[in-house]
């Protein structure tokens, strides 16, 4: 049963207008000349409990968005709202409470690992840091998250070399489970393993998120995976959301080019099968907006679309164009930012 608005519960992260901008600076005196727009102008939010696919091509901005919430990079403007609490206006002390209940799970289960640090000392470093526990209760500690994640007390003895891929994200995973956090970003976290691995770490994911009520801002490129995986789905473009639903909705209804290109690209397990592809035109647009150039940002997609041999050829110029998102009609919670003039049957 859908309920009023006024008896919807209050949402755990709340995202409005999130704007991250760096400076492109240029000649002796290094003035600032322009800005890559990585993240420009993002919104939404995330419910207790839920997960929530955050897809897009590689460059669209989706892992700076998660960072920005964070404060991993600083934000240029826009709200984040973390229970209520503007996460960008804590002061130092709030903000180290804060990061308790959001953690992060990155991407390269390599790089993000101390190599000189053993296991135990990785995942026991943001507990003592805190101050929740010291000596043998912090062993005991570690030894049940290893356990949580699929490992042994006896692996905290090891260095992170010593792991394979899927068990070095394991160890991630315990790391950003160590502070009990009511929310963890997930950055792309089984892109850099095996299939059969992604499974396992993906199953993890379920069961810790079953057991321990988390929530989870899902990043990932992998369309298969999210739909499997995602309560919604946010579909980003160039900085921006373009599209966002629920899965089921996205999946059997997107209404968005862009979206439909995605899904379009999937493979298909039976050959014969028609499939409607969508393929995208050309080179991606730069992010990069010289100062005095923000009206290249307003171009329309009209006109930009040709069909051969059954397949629909979408200029990536037609994308440009990207007004506010609007409620997509007999679909609650559906919303699309369609280009001006643009239309895929």
């Amino acid at each position: 049963m859908i309920r009023p608005a006024d008896e919807q519960p209050a949402p755990l992260l709340s995202v409005r207008d999130l704007k991250t901008h760096f400076p492109v600076k240029r000649g002796l005196l290094r003035r600032t000349v322009g800005h890559v727009r990585a993240v420009d102008g993002v919104s939404f939010d995330l419910g207790h409990g839920e997960t929530l696919g955050l897809v897009g091509e590689s460059g669209c901005g989706k892992s700076t968005v998660g960072r920005s919430i964070l404060r991993l990079i600083p934000a240029t403007s826009g709200q984040v709202l973390y229970q209520g609490n503007n996460v960008f206006d804590a002061s130092s002390s709030t903000m180290l409470a804060l990061r308790r209940e959001m953690q992060i799970i990155f991407q390269d289960p390599v790089g993000s690992l101390n190599p000189r640090m053993r296991v135990e000392s990785i995942i026991g470093e943001p507990i003592k840091v805190h101050g929740l526990a010291r000596g043998s209760e912090l062993d005991d500690h570690v030894a049940d998250l290893l356990k949580h994640v699929g490992l042994t007390a006896d692996h905290g003895r090891r260095y992170p070399h010593e792991f394979s891929g899927g068990q070095r994200q394991r160890i991630g995973i315990a790391r950003a489970l160590a502070l009990k956090p009511k929310l963890i970003i997930c950055d792309e976290p089984v892109s850099a393993l095996d299939v059969s691995i992604q499974a396992q770490i993906l199953n993890l994911l379920n069961d810790l998120q079953q057991e321990f009520g988390l929530s989870y801002l899902f990043i990932a490129h992998n369309l298969a995976v999210v739909e499997h995986f995602a309560d919604r789905v946010a579909v980003m473009y160039l900085g921006r959301i373009v599209e966002i639903a629920d899965r089921d909705t996205l999946y059997r209804n997107p209404i968005h080019p862009y979206t439909k290109a995605l899904l379009s690209a999937a493979p298909v397990p039976d050959p014969s099968r028609p499939r409607n592809r969508i393929m995208l035109e050309g080179d991606v647009p730069s992010p990069i907006v010289m100062i005095g150039d923000d009206e290249q940002r307003n171009r329309t997609g009209a006109a930009h679309m040709r069909t051969e041999n059954g397949v629909t050829f979408l200029d990536r110029e037609a994308l440009l164009d990207r007004p506010p998102l609007e409620p997509v009609p007999n679909e609650p919670g559906h919303y699309v930012s369609l280009p001006q003039g643009v239309t895929v049957d």
